[in-house]
């Protein structure tokens, strides 16, 4: 944990406690203000009942009317306020003498509180003041002879300091709920700490903070397109460079939210999740953008909880191709050149020390015109460079190989209208002249026939070869992918010559007999740079 950083545990734990005391707290408030009114309300009934009740009873009318002694008076009120435990009850006239009193020697004097003219007035009501025995709440009820005249009036109090402990004890359970509420709260927020805690793998906030905006980091700034899905199949993440992607392919460029099936019909995501599997280096389209795509599911605990892709433009990966296919092309040839040029050195060093000049001559004469008509054939015929270069190397290859391979192209062939045609080219003729020369490598007549024919728009490519040939059994799985006689890692060159063949949009035709050699014609639709332009 950073220093100065609560942990999270701590964030939790002072946060609902502050929640569970704020509420506990005005929830005090609320009940203890009600309480507090309740007990008061309480109070004052039980006051006003016991004034109404001593200025209704017998006793009390009767002695205004002369027909009870005024002492009995004093003993009825005395033993009501001792049974009702209220403070005092004081019974007076009309002038505001007591007729009773707690202490008797206040009988016969002038009530004391100032409060007590209304109900001389035949008012009821309760009033808070202080008298003899201290502040109080008193009741106050006039007292009415049988003619509805009054004669008097009862003053019953309660002692404040009893309505105050009434109160009190009301908010003491609330209080003590309270307590136990803050106490529960507090232990319901440390186990929710430490399940939340376990939940983000013991990570603070601020831990998890900074490995997303690593990972937002590292996920932007890749150059492979990654878009991702949860379980459901709604779009969780796209970075910067599957957006542009879309965006060239007339695509939404921010998905998030939506279903991979409407966005991307052709994506296999989906169908990832279900089945579990892995898929790489698989072809898809996008609004005429090819792509390569690599998908695996995203599964914790056994459990799959979507799958997320990986993908390129083809085109960038063609380039990367070409240049590696050209590099290699390039120094396989200068290693054929090399090995091709040593033994004809070897020839010439022979001539020299035999002293035969004449045939030294006609020797060296003969490989310059070989080369330079090889070269300028090749050359003139072919005008994209790449491919003209490519099939030179494969040329002196041939040779170097003590095999024979013949080059012939009746028509010139111009400039494709895209990089991308050199390519499928070379993957096309490379492959089919390597299967071949591996044909011939056993037999007595090492020959291979390479026919390069371009008309109204269609290139034919012709390989020949003078190999063992093959049955029909054979024919029919030489395009598998890993297919091949010659041993394990192997049987991908003809596979990759008919995925570029049906990129291109072409056809190709195998003929082959067992000891008769093999024949392969390839026929691709070929647009010129000069059609492009038009």
């Amino acid at each position: 944990m950073k220093k100065g950083k609560l942990s999270l545990q701590a964030i939790i734990i002072i946060f609902v406690c502050i929640v569970v005391a704020l509420s506990l707290g005005i929830t005090d408030l609320i009940i203890s203000k009600r309480i507090t009114n309740s007990v008061e309300a309480t109070q004052k009934e039980k006051a006003l009942n016991i004034a109404k009740m001593i200025a209704f009873s017998p006793q009390v009318m009767g002695a205004f009317d002369g027909i009870v002694k005024k002492e009995e008076v004093e003993i009825l009120t005395n033993q009501i306020k001792d049974k009702t435990h209220v403070h005092f009850i004081v019974v007076m006239d009309m002038k505001g003498i007591r007729l009773s009193h707690p202490d008797p020697s206040k009988v016969g004097k002038h009530f004391r509180g100032g409060d007590e003219g209304p109900v001389l007035h035949g008012k009821e009501y309760v009033s808070i003041s202080k008298g003899t025995l201290g502040r109080s709440m008193r009741a106050f009820t006039p007292i009415k002879n049988s003619h509805g005249k009054q004669v008097g009036a009862v003053a019953v109090g309660i002692s404040l300091e009893n309505v105050t402990k009434a109160v009190h004890k009301g908010r003491m359970g609330i209080v003590i709920g309270t307590l136990i509420g803050i106490l529960i709260g507090v232990i319901g927020a440390v186990g929710l700490a430490r399940y939340i805690k376990k939940i983000l793998l013991g990570l603070e906030p601020f831990a998890i903070a900074k490995l997303l905006e690593e990972r937002s980091s590292m996920l932007q700034s890749v150059r492979e397109g990654i878009i991702a899905i949860d379980k459901t199949g709604k779009i969780t993440l796209v970075n910067r460079a599957a957006s542009k992607l879309f965006k060239r392919a007339g695509l939404v460029e921010n998905p998030l939210g939506m279903n991979i099936g409407e966005y991307l019909p052709e994506a296999r995501l989906t169908h990832i999740i279900e089945s579990g599997e892995t898929e790489l280096d698989q072809e898809q389209n996008l609004n005429g953008v090819t792509i390569l795509v690599n998908s695996v599911p995203v599964v914790v605990g056994n459990e799959p909880l979507g799958a997320i892709a990986s993908f390129r433009d083809k085109t960038e990966v063609q380039l990367l191709a070409e240049q590696l296919t050209g590099v290699r092309n390039y120094a396989d040839a200068l290693r054929a050149q090399a090995h091709e040029f040593r033994n004809k050195l070897h020839v010439i060093l022979g001539l020299v020390r035999t002293e035969q000049y004449d045939t030294l001559a006609n020797y060296v004469s003969e490989t310059v015109n070989q080369r330079e008509t090889e070269m300028s054939f090749v050359t003139k015929k072919i005008q994209d460079p790449v491919l003209a270069g490519f099939l030179i190397g494969k040329l002196s290859f041939a040779r170097e190989s003590g095999a024979s391979l013949s080059f012939d192209c009746p028509s010139k062939l111009p400039m494709p209208a895209s990089s991308e045609i050199t390519h499928e080219l070379i993957t096309i003729i490379g492959n089919l002249l390597d299967n071949a020369m591996e044909a011939i490598a056993g037999s007595s007549n090492k020959k291979v026939d390479l026919r390069l024919d371009y008309a109204e728009d269609i290139l034919t490519i012709e390989v020949k070869d003078t190999g063992m040939g093959m049955t029909k059994s054979l024919q029919n799985r030489i395009l598998d992918k890993g297919f091949s006689t010659k041993g394990e890692t192997r049987g991908f060159g003809l596979y990759l010559s008919a995925q570029a063949i049906e990129r291109l949009e072409g056809e190709m035709i195998v003929s082959s007999k067992p000891g008769k050699g093999t024949n392969f014609a390839v026929y691709i639709p070929y647009k010129a740079e000069d059609e492009r332009n038009d």
